[in-house]
């Protein structure tokens, strides 16, 4: 058996199993997700939310996601068909593709490369195709609208958060998922975490992840009273269930990378405990629930306030930090906070 799986075929079974287990893992988690963040929106509107499938509305998400399975794909007359079509796939292959560097300890991570965090920047950025895709191949001025909005949103959210990274890099000198984790790994426990040094900086990520993932208050492409669901408008059954999917699995990575780039990834928060993926993945859930939250409390921005706030206010703050964060590493400013390098060489 340990010969097999040493030739090329047996490697690339062992491939297939790890894929498996990390799409197995995401599409789970992603069932999970849209029930929470229906059960804790209900809860602020102090109504009861799913409660009717499965033990306490636990199987409504399966429900929903076999409804829109064997509903008819509708495809308008004046569309652009292949476009249509490869659109929601675009959206969804690349969200699911960023997790395949995503590690849930030191050796649980399907490839385990140098430019991780580039890797994921890269593909990230590559999603607005789909957004854009959508929107143009409709043929309607509704969801080329709503595309238009998202693509300028994405874009101009990226900017400051490719900044923000960049200090993060500084600091750890590597950007590997596992060197940036291991440099806030430390017998202090939660206080060698980057959110100490980098304090500032995890409000604005947090912030431009949820105008990223177009989640409220920044869900402008598709606010229902502005463009009738955007982009989306013309969508219905399975491709629009895997528009969906991939816009929560691209939330769901946010929280990933707010936990490895700021709170320690899988280090537990005291320093008597064991670390491992049970705090990578309890952090995550306590992330996406001040995700949910925010949806939940906060009034939608205008669209004018959006772009404000993202070039006139994150632009110029994080362009700041990337020039402190440079200067307090080089001189060893703050008695070596922001100065990890020997984790990255």
């Amino acid at each position: 058996m340990n010969e097999f799986f040493s030739t090329n075929l047996g490697v690339a079974v062992i491939l297939l199993a790890q894929t498996l287990v990390v799409v197995g893992f995401v599409m789970i988690s992603l069932l999970f997700l849209v029930y929470g963040d229906r059960k804790i929106w209900a809860a602020v509107q102090m109504r009861r939310g799913p409660n009717v499938v499965g033990p306490f509305g636990m199987l409504q998400s399966v429900a929903d996601a076999l409804k829109y399975v064997f509903k008819e794909i509708v495809i308008p007359a004046g569309a652009d068909r292949p476009v249509f079509i490869l659109a929601p796939l675009v959206s969804f292959v690349l969200a699911m593709l960023a997790w395949a560097v995503i590690p849930f300890n030191s050796t649980w991570v399907l490839a385990d490369i140098n430019v991780a965090l580039l890797f994921v920047f890269a593909v990230s950025s590559l999603e607005v195709y789909g957004v854009i895709m959508g929107g143009w191949a409709s043929n309607s001025k509704y969801p080329f609208l709503g595309s238009l909005r998202s693509a300028a949103q994405m874009i101009s959210y990226e900017v400051s958060m490719g900044l923000i990274i960049i200090g993060v890099i500084i600091s750890t000198g590597s950007m590997n998922f596992g060197d940036i984790v291991a440099a806030q790994n430390g017998n202090l426990g939660f206080f060698n975490w980057y959110f100490i040094p980098h304090f500032p900086m995890v409000f604005l990520f947090f912030i431009s992840a949820l105008a990223e993932t177009n989640r409220p208050p920044f869900d402008l492409p598709e606010a229902e009273s502005e463009l009738v669901a955007g982009y989306q408008v013309e969508y219905s059954s399975t491709p629009f269930l895997l528009f969906m999917a991939g816009e929560y699995i691209a939330i769901f990575l946010m929280c990933a990378l707010i936990t490895l780039l700021f709170f320690g990834g899988w280090t537990s928060p005291l320093p008597f405990l064991a670390d491992g993926p049970v705090w990578m993945v309890g952090k995550m859930a306590i992330f996406f629930f001040l995700i949910a939250m925010v949806k939940a409390l906060v009034p939608r921005y205008r669209y004018d306030q959006l772009m404000r706030l993202g070039w006139k206010v994150f632009l110029p703050f994080s362009l700041v930090w990337v020039v402190f964060v440079a200067f307090a590493a080089k001189f060893g400013w703050f008695w070596g906070l922001f100065a990890r390098w020997t984790v990255g060489g």
